[in-house]
């Protein structure tokens, strides 16, 4: 039983022992690591907060210059003096500008899902539709003459560009009144 009880103390001292060194660990560790980590998280906010303020920065100036563009943008597109549309494969009106719609006689934003062959004069339909095929198959710029209106009394002559467009594979299509030339 002797053997017993030592072994019991010694068991209960060399706890006693542990946890004391564990406790002296523990205090020699935990205040200075605390008081390192509580700088080293200050500064980590701090240099946050800045990274956070330049970010915006540049977020606000992208803003600003996206904006600029826009207006650019607005400018060189529709308020154009020559009408530019972007089509479908089967001549659906994707887009156009001002100068577009009052060539074809129309409000703007109700063109849009239209088709342009409804205001092509019916003689120059299958040069048109000529036209639209080759911009299609070619991907390279093609163009044409045709007359748009369908009274004979309010003809309007214009030239068409159109070149296809990559992955929507629309046609970007620039529209030239040429009436006044051909006089």
């Amino acid at each position: 039983m002797n053997s017993v009880n030592q072994e019991v103390t010694n068991a209960r001292s060399l706890r006693q022992k542990a946890e004391e060194l564990l406790k002296e660990k523990k205090d020699k560790r935990e205040l200075p690591v605390f008081e390192i980590d509580e700088k080293k998280l200050l500064h980590e906010l701090q240099v946050h907060k800045i990274e956070l303020e330049m970010q915006n920065e540049e977020l606000r100036e992208a803003v600003e210059l996206a904006e600029t563009a826009l207006r650019k943008y607005t400018m060189l597109y529709d308020l154009a003096p020559m009408g530019y549309l972007t089509l479908g494969h089967d001549g659906t009106i994707c887009e156009l500008n001002f100068t577009a719609a009052d060539m074809l006689g129309e409000r703007r934003f109700s063109m849009v899902n239209n088709n342009i062959k409804l205001f092509i004069n019916n003689d120059s339909l299958s040069v048109f539709n000529n036209f639209l095929d080759k911009v299609f198959k070619s991907r390279s710029k093609e163009s044409c003459q045709v007359k748009l209106g369908q009274d004979n009394n309010h003809l309007t002559r214009v030239f068409m560009e159109g070149v296809l467009t990559g992955e929507d594979r629309r046609c970007l299509l620039s529209v030239v009144d040429i009436s006044k030339l051909k006089k």
